[in-house]
């Protein structure tokens, strides 16, 4: 329930912000109140990251007013400024430091804890914070940050924000919290902020995810084009209605995998991996033309399993003498984008054979292979020249999409490759799967979503390194997820 104030905590009046000849922001009205939790959804590049980065004080707006409290903030609004204010900002691309620790990523907001033994006051502050968002994180406060996988950096970003010592918190931006966590650490998560909400503290959740916004919005604001399209109670969306506010169409069910009883119809085998802990006969067999998933809780084996098949082991001679593996990271900014590069080459990068003329790469080759993946994919952006940080985290990761899909490769490997994409991305990205594995391209997918897992045909559940369950056809429902996520499997790691 909302405990609304006499007038709205933020207010955000008229904001435009302009990148050169980029309008990414055309004049957007906002109202946040105290002790609510504002769902802020739309297609990628619709500006709602833009939006929380002024807020946050990361940006200046081009035009417009800022107030907090009734208090207009003018020209020179700061993260410093932000923080004196109580607003803390998650953002979509972490920023935590990757050589210091737990504790010491907690210091660099909090400078208030310095003197002798800083640093245990400051682990006993996270410790605290994650005991109460993720009961059982597994995380300590001297691990290295580089270290932790990038679902417990998500987990250490988001208790972060939440910590509290010298400024009490107002307000607190979530942009794209989950993208990195499995169901059960998300529900964690969605607790905590319907918690924090009803103690008066103010939530802006930004999602691709529509259950989790609807599940604990007060009001939604629909953003598309820079501009906000619809503003309303959440109790007024349901999810068709939500798609349809963003400028989609809703896409009713799944597309039809193969079922349990033909797989033999696909093509030939091409990879047949045992996991090196694994206790018994189970090993990950794929077919040419076949779409397998890596299902389970977060660091429990998929990722590893993903990059041992892409370093060769259990890749089949016939898959071997093929085109080859490709892989589309999920955590983008350490595995994926070339950062100094524009999106024409991060595209052309896996197909450099195919664009060569002798020893020199075609430019216009190049050129008209990102071009027709920057309009097959939906990618925003005026040209494929411009550099890939110029675009919106979900953007960056079409790229990654398209490098994949225009290469040669016969199989695609995928590491929960969905981060930060919108669902109308998303069910075109479903369709092109589909349309490439029935031409023969092997995928294996890891996801944290379940939804995902029904576009495959054979899903491998991972329990502590180890296969605990290998679901077909019908028999791939979330229950039957859940109960093989949680197995004990005897002889695991």
């Amino acid at each position: 329930m909302t405990t609304e104030t006499a007038g709205p905590l933020i207010s955000l009046d008229g904001i435009q912000k302009v990148f050169g000849a980029v309008q990414a922001l055309s004049g957007v009205d906002l109202k946040i109140h105290a002790g609510e939790c504002l769902g802020l959804v739309g297609h990628n590049g619709a500006g709602k990251s833009t939006l929380m980065n002024i807020l946050a004080g990361t940006l200046e707006a081009s035009d417009g007013n800022l107030a907090v409290a009734g208090n207009e903030l003018g020209k020179g609004y700061s993260v410093q400024d932000a923080g004196r204010l109580g607003i803390r900002c998650v953002f979509q691309e972490l920023s935590l430091c990757p050589n210091l620790s737990v504790a010491e990523n907690t210091r660099i907001i909090h400078p208030v804890l310095k003197g002798f033994g800083w640093q245990k006051r400051a682990g006993a502050l996270i410790m605290e914070q994650l005991d109460l968002v993720f009961p059982g994180h597994g995380i300590s406060p001297n691990d290295i940050v580089g270290d932790l996988t990038i679902s417990k950096r998500q987990m250490v970003e988001i208790a972060r924000a939440f910590t509290v010592t010298d400024t009490n918190i107002r307000l607190v931006i979530l942009d794209e919290p989950t993208s990195s966590l499995d169901a059960r650490v998300a529900d964690q998560l969605l607790d905590y902020v319907g918690r924090v909400t009803r103690q008066g503290i103010s939530v802006v959740l930004i999602s691709h995810l529509l259950g989790e916004i609807l599940q604990v919005s007060n009001k939604i604001s629909v953003m598309k084009d820079g501009r906000v399209v619809a503003f309303k109670d959440a109790a007024d969306f349901d999810r068709v209605s939500l798609v349809e506010a963003m400028g989609s169409t809703v896409v009713a069910g799944a597309a039809p995998r193969r079922d349990q009883n033909t797989t033999t119809s696909a093509g030939e085998e091409r990879i047949h991996m045992r996991p090196a802990s694994q206790p018994d006969d189970q090993s990950i067999r794929a077919r040419e033309g076949e779409v397998i998933g890596f299902a389970g809780l977060a660091g429990q084996g998929q990722t590893q399993a993903l990059l041992s098949i892409f370093e060769g082991h259990g890749v089949l001679p016939s898959g071997a003498q093929a085109s080859g593996c490709c892989f589309i990271a999920g955590d983008r900014q350490v595995d994926g984008v070339l950062p100094l590069w524009s999106i024409r080459k991060n595209i052309g990068v896996s197909s450099l054979k195919r664009l060569r003329s002798g020893v020199l790469i075609q430019n216009e080759r190049e050129q008209e292979l990102a071009d027709a993946w920057k309009e097959r994919i939906g990618i925003r952006a005026p040209d494929v020249e411009a550099p890939i940080l110029s675009l919106s985290g979900g953007n960056q990761q079409k790229v990654l999409f398209a490098r994949a899909l225009g290469s040669a490769a016969d199989i695609v490997l995928m590491d929960d490759p969905m981060r930060g994409v919108d669902v109308g991305t998303k069910n075109e990205v479903y369709a092109i799967i589909r349309q490439e594995a029935s031409q023969g391209r092997t995928f294996l997918w890891y996801t944290t979503e379940m939804e995902e897992l029904d576009y495959c045909d054979r899903v491998y559940v991972f329990r502590d390194g180890v296969i605990s369950e290998t679901l077909s056809g019908g028999d791939i429902t979330e229950e039957n997820l859940l109960q093989a996520s949680f197995k004990q499997v005897s002889g695991a790691a």
